[in-house]
């Protein structure tokens, strides 16, 4: 069993390791933290915006974990920083855009634009085919 003392420094030890792995926003002199469960912005890696304004995640300094409603089954889902991060920064989409579809729907989405697609080629397969014979 240990004593109180030697409990209290373990538990200054795990909270200053904690500090230490937290990361940090250098903003000018002030440094801010970066609360857990979100991503650090670099606007200079957001695409060019006509917008009257700047977005809140760019005044603030990182992306935050979005709770959104999703438009085709009305499912709440989450919006993660990381995801924010990669359509903002990566994919260059607006900065006023957001989630509007869970990953079921967007998924669901994409299968169905692919199978129109095949058959609309095979119409015109067929349509050509019947040309070239006549």
């Amino acid at each position: 069993m240990k004593s109180n003392k030697q409990r209290r420094t373990e538990i200054k030890a795990t909270r200053l390791k904690r500090e230490a792995a937290k990361p940090i926003l250098k903003d000018g002199e002030n440094q801010k933290e970066i609360p857990t469960g979100s991503a650090p912005c670099n606007p200079e890696n957001l695409a060019p915006s006509n917008s009257y304004g700047t977005p809140d995640f760019v005044q603030r300094g990182y992306y935050l974990d979005l709770l959104f409603c999703c438009a085709s089954c009305q499912l709440q889902e989450v919006w993660r920083a990381t995801q924010q991060k990669w359509w903002y920064e990566v994919a260059k989409g607006h900065v006023l855009s957001h989630a509007k579809l869970c990953n079921a729907c967007r998924r669901s989405e994409r299968e169905r634009k692919v199978e129109a697609r095949r058959i609309h080629l095979e119409g015109l397969e067929a349509k050509y085919a019947c040309r070239q014979q006549i």
